[in-house]
This record gives structure tokens, sequence and C-alpha cells, in this order.
């Protein structure tokens, strides 16, 4: 048996994946579809939990094809061929699975586009014979994005698109930190920091919501833990899910380089407006301006700027701010 890889990212992050896309055969047809970029490249950070509803509920492999039929929010799963009614099985499950603990550990979930019951979005729906609306969300999928409405979820789709498949893994690394923090007890101190070093991270996504976590953050004296962790952990990721763009970096940039300029001398400081400056015409990628002000927040010590998560979100040799 072949040993399992070792997780570079030096901690476990588990991650939901349908199973076909890690190449399964369990769909059914008895093949799979599987998402090599997943496997390949995230499965050397990721620690996958594979999830098949069709064929965890008992539909074996090869079975009948399926479609959800008639009400586009609460439709029925019905066999293609023989009309049998999968409906009450598969919503008996998927509230049963999600509560399980392997399910409960996740920092993020792939689900498999289009499948009726994993498709997060888009799904075909036959409100009427002959007719689809390309409206509706799988059943499972539509119970653990009930059951974890926070949690990054995406499509194996959308992993070919950079900005979003970016995003997706952002958000995944920073679900985890909150994992971690939120496995302790609760320190007022110790929360401050951490919502501190996601300042610039939080602003390149979306400045509105990071004024209101500011907020949040300031009346954290006034809440219990239980309460402040949950609207914390919401808003943040609420935050997350908007796409960082080029005039957002260019914002955050600008604004860090600021805390740098009191030390850098005039040749450095000139560097710094130049990286930045060609990051913003598109002629270098977000790596270049980052790493020179990671290089000169190192060189003058500047530990506001250097524990920076916006620096560094996710693991560079996923090469995910390389392009231009």
């Amino acid at each position: 048996m072949k040993a399992k890889p070792k997780i570079k990212s030096g901690r476990i992050i588990n991650v939901g994946i349908s199973s076909c896309l890690t190449g399964r055969k369990v769909r059914f047809d008895a093949d799979h579809k599987r998402c090599r970029y997943a496997t390949d490249v995230l499965g050397e950070y990721f620690h996958f939990i594979p999830v098949c509803p069709e064929f965890e509920v008992g539909m074996g492999v090869p079975r009948e094809a399926v479609s959800l039929i008639e009400d586009i929010e609460n439709p029925r799963m019905i066999g293609n061929k023989t009309g049998a009614d999968w409906t009450k099985r598969m919503n008996r499950y998927t509230k049963r699975r999600v509560r399980q603990a392997d399910i409960s550990t996740l920092s993020g979930f792939i689900l498999k586009d289009n499948s009726p019951s994993c498709g997060m979005e888009r799904v075909k729906v036959f409100a009427k014979p002959g007719t689809a609306e390309k409206k509706g969300r799988g059943l499972f999928a539509r119970t653990l994005m009930d059951k974890f409405p926070d949690l990054p979820i995406t499509s194996e789709g959308s992993l070919d698109n950079h900005p979003h498949r970016e995003n997706f893994i952002v958000r995944v690394f920073a679900y985890q930190r909150l994992q971690e923090l939120f496995a302790q007890p609760f320190n007022r101190r110790r929360m401050v920091e951490f919502h501190t070093r996601h300042k610039y991270l939080l602003l390149a996504h979306n400045p509105q919501y990071y004024r209101r976590m500011e907020q949040l953050v300031g009346a954290i004296d006034k809440e219990t833990p239980a309460w402040f962790r949950k609207k914390y952990r919401a808003l943040m990721m609420q935050t997350l899910k908007y796409l960082s763009t080029v005039r957002k970096n260019v914002h955050v940039l600008q604004h860090i380089s600021r805390s740098l300029m009191k030390q850098a001398t005039e040749m450095e400081k000139k560097d710094i407006h130049q990286a930045i400056s060609t990051y913003h015409k598109g002629q270098t990628p977000l790596v270049v301006p980052q790493t020179l002000i990671k290089y000169f927040a190192n060189k003058y010590e500047v530990t506001y700027i250097r524990d920076q998560i916006y620096l560094n979100p996710h693991p560079k040799e996923l090469m995910l701010r390389n392009h231009v």
C-alpha cells in the first residue's frame, strides 16, 4: 500500500470532498471524476475526508441515475428509470452524516458540480416535465451548508478559476486558524491579537465588513465568549467570501508601506512604490510587492507588519499570488 504523503502545511487541516473527485469509482456509472488539482496539489496540504452520499445511503455502484424534481427549494430525489423515491432516505442520511465527528472537524469542503446530492448551486431541478431549471442545490450540499453556514465550501469547477481558487484556500486556512484559537480557553487579549494579525487580509477582501469586525472586537468585554466567537467567526468568513482585487490589494499595500517609511531609505521607499505601481499596472504579480515589504519589515523589525497574515495567508509553494 502506498504511504500517505506527509501534509506539507505542518498541521492537520481536514477538508471534506466528494469521493468521486478523489478518483474513487463511486459514481452511478461506476466511474470517477478525479479533480487533479485537489488530489495532486491540495492533497499535499489538506487531509481529505471523502463523502459520497448516494453510495453511503445504499444506492450501490453502478446504480440508476437520479434527478431532482418538483419544488426547487425542497425537491424530491427520483430514479430516472424506475421512479424510485430516495428523498426521505437521503434526507435522513444527510442529517445524520453532518452530525458525525469527522464532519465537525472540517475546515472546508469541495463538492461535485451539478450533482443531485453534492451540487452546491445551479443544480437542475425538473419543476415541470421536460423542463429543467438550474436553480437547485443537492440534498447533501443543502444540509451541509445549513448546518455549517460559515464553513468554506466550493465546487471542483471553481477550482479552475484562479481568483475563486485562491479565495477558497484563503478561507480554509483562516477557518482552521479560528478552529485552533477557539479550541483554547477564551482569552480576550489573545482574541484581539488574532484580529490584529488578520487586519490587512480582511481589508483586502472587504473594508466595510472589516469595520464591522472592528466594532465587534471593540465591544468584546460586553459579550459572552460563546456569543462573541459565533459572531466573530460568521463576520470573518463573510468578509473573506468577497474576492480580493487589484484595487483593494493596492490600497492595503500602500497602507502597509506607510508603516515602513520612517525607517526606510529614500532608495528603499522608491523601490517599494515602484513594486506597488508595477503590480497596479498588471506588469508584476502580487507576490513581488509583498516579498519586498516582508523583506523590509524583517530588516527593520517592524513586527506589526511582519506578523500580518496578509503577507502569508497560505503556503508560498501553492504560488497563488504568482499570477499577473
